[in-house]
């Protein structure tokens, strides 16, 4: 028999200013139990949290906590009023049992020293006061809310390794796809105000979701086949007898209703601003170095970027991943050595700072510079409502301050105006900041289809891995080196994690010094011929099909003597395709060639 929860929602609502937020939302939780929480920016999850928590009361439903059980709640947001120490802070989560040293222990895994301002936190240290808080005390429930957030990969590896040794039921909330994988043992979908849960850890929810959303699609289909056939009855059923027969006219409005019920959300739709081609140079630095005072942070760093490339900038916070980046587009100068940009380049810009948009500003101002209101896209003007609209604003938000904004909502704005922007080099520092997972999804998707070069600072290890081509990682001393692939394929040839320097024989195969000879000598692939590599073997089976189903049509017998045009378009199709089928199958044989000799 299973344990009894330590803590339980049942058919949870809860109205926001007249609408609906929450209205049959559930979550049990048992003893060591690992479960995510996911769903769309704005579905209520944060709230779901906060009413776990006790921090929210409900309009109806049952909130249900084991007696004696001790919970902790790490905010999004936290409130530091009242405290001048982080230490201070993080002792104030403590409980009357607990140790009045895991605090300070607690900060000090960390990275802090317990004397931090509060007043004069930046982003990351907020995030780790906050999680010594709640780490601290080892509760028998820990809820978190996007506990990654501001993290660098280092910290977040960590914060696995830690959250796997504790004996806590985990609820947690993040946009990092490979930390819900890595941690989570069951999935809560929280969508339209109600929860389904799956037994199964967050590497299993997307097969999951689109099957439910396959079956509602079915449903719906078949729903408006009857509505249809109702209103023709409504309509002409009766005539004769000009009454409406109100048991039916009922049935009607409720077949609507559920059709409502079932409704999807809207879906972001992301697009580039692209300009030109750009040459087939578009970066080349020459032994590069940086330094502040005795620190290096850059160090005899060469490197060729081409067109097409998905370049991956990692590394800890305060490694020098920006001023790297900086260097590279001619934002910054070096100390030493040479930087050389293509001359056809165009650059479009996504910072991770959320803060330089002015917060008194209209959303539509932003776009536009408060200039009128239309914005061109891709050489064509488009009205600022609806162009942001494919960004998930609504009408009324065009005209809100950005201040009002949530995190997701100041992400995508500013993702609006970067894209906007015509580039074929496009330079992205975090761009899935407090994103969800459906935003994530169709930046990924634009990202491959665009045609030029990405360079791309990031934390998101999934993100880098379905994505980049190459990723440069600091090796110590400011030495910086470039491996082939994303973020795993860069582990398993360095063979150590980033919070460790890089093993020797590894750097003597690829030393930063020696990047300009790497990058020459093409150690990797660039994202294009990796796109094609992969979509070749499909689109190859697609044209075989439409080969034989020519090659049928022109064996049936009399063809010719009856449709001689036709006959002879469909000879010349199928030449064209068999020329086309041959062509794409000696591309994918040297594009496979060429990946086993780089990975060989």
């Amino acid at each position: 028999m299973p344990a009894p929860p330590l803590l339980q929602l049942r058919e949870i609502a809860l109205t926001f200013g007249g609408t609906p937020l929450l209205t049959s939302a559930e979550l049990s939780v048992s003893a060591g139990e690992r479960v995510c929480l996911v769903g769309r920016n704005g579905s209520g999850k944060s709230t779901l949290l906060k009413i776990a928590a006790g921090m929210i009361e409900v309009d109806k439903g049952e909130v249900f906590r084991q007696p004696g059980t001790t919970l902790r709640y790490l905010p999004q947001e936290p409130d530091f009023t009242g405290f001048t120490t982080t230490l201070a802070y993080a002792e104030a989560g403590l409980g009357s049992h607990d140790d009045p040293h895991a605090a300070r222990y607690m900060l000090e895994r960390l990275g802090l020293t317990g004397r931090e301002d509060c007043a004069h936190l930046s982003g990351g240290e907020t995030r780790r006061a906050s999680l010594a808080r709640a780490l601290a005390p080892n509760p028998d429930i820990l809820l978190l809310d996007e506990p990654t957030n501001h993290l660098d990969i280092t910290t977040i590896e960590w914060l696995e390794d830690e959250l796997k040794s504790l004996r806590s039921a985990i609820v947690m909330i993040s946009h990092d796809r490979r930390f819900l994988a890595n941690m989570s043992r069951a999935t809560v979908w929280l969508d339209r105000g109600q929860t389904r849960r799956m037994e199964r850890g967050f590497e299993h929810f997307e097969e999951w979701r689109d099957e439910i959303l396959e079956a509602e699609e079915r449903e719906q289909h078949k729903l408006e086949r009857k509505i249809a056939a109702e209103e023709h009855w409504i309509r002409y059923g009766v005539t004769a007898r000009r009454k409406r027969n109100m048991r039916r006219v009922a049935e009607l409005n409720a077949l609507r209703e559920r059709r409502k019920g079932i409704r999807r959300q809207g879906n972001v739709e992301i697009t580039a601003s692209e300009a030109e081609r750009s040459g087939a140079l578009v970066i080349e630095a020459r032994h590069i170095s940086k330094a502040y005072g005795d620190r290096d942070i850059v160090r005899d760093f060469s490197t060729i970027i081409e067109r097409g490339d998905r370049i991956g900038i990692v590394g800890p916070n305060g490694s020098g991943k920006t001023t790297l980046i900086s260097m590279l587009t001619g934002m910054l100068g070096p100390d030493s050595g040479s930087i050389r940009i293509g001359k056809t380049v165009q650059m479009a810009q996504l910072t991770q700072n959320r803060d330089s948009l002015d917060p008194k500003m209209t959303v539509s101002d932003a776009l536009t510079g408060g200039h009128g209101t239309t914005v061109s896209v891709n050489g064509r003007n488009r009205h600022v409502i609806g162009y942001l609209k494919e960004f998930l604003f609504t009408p009324d938000q065009t005209k809100s301050p950005i201040g009002i904004l949530s995190g997701g909502e100041r992400g995508r704005l500013l993702l609006s105006i970067a894209l906007a922007k015509e580039s074929n080099l496009l330079v992205l520092d975090e761009p899935t900041n407090d994103l969800d997972m459906e935003t994530l999804d169709v930046l990924e998707e634009m990202l491959v289809d665009y045609q030029g070069t990405v360079l791309l600072i990031s934390h998101d290890r999934d993100f880098l891995d379905r994505l980049v081509a190459g990723t440069v990682v600091p090796e110590g001393k400011g030495y910086w080196a470039e491996y082939a692939g994303g973020y795993s394929d860069m582990l398993s040839r360095r063979g150590a994690g980033l919070s460790r320097e890089a093993p020797k024989k590894q750097k003597k195969e690829a030393p930063a010094a020696a990047g300009l000879k790497a990058a020459s000598a093409r150690q990797r692939m660039t994202f294009k011929d990796k796109h094609a590599l992969e979509t070749l073997p499909q689109q190859i089976a697609e044209m075989q099909a439409k080969a034989r189903a020519l090659a049928a049509q022109l064996d049936k017998p009399g063809l010719y003597a009856r449709d001689r045009s036709g006959f002879e378009a469909a000879s010349a199709e199928l030449g064209q395709l068999q020329h086309d089928i041959h062509a794409a199958e000696e591309r994918w044989l040297a594009l496979e060639l060429e990946r086993e000799q780089l990975e060989g």
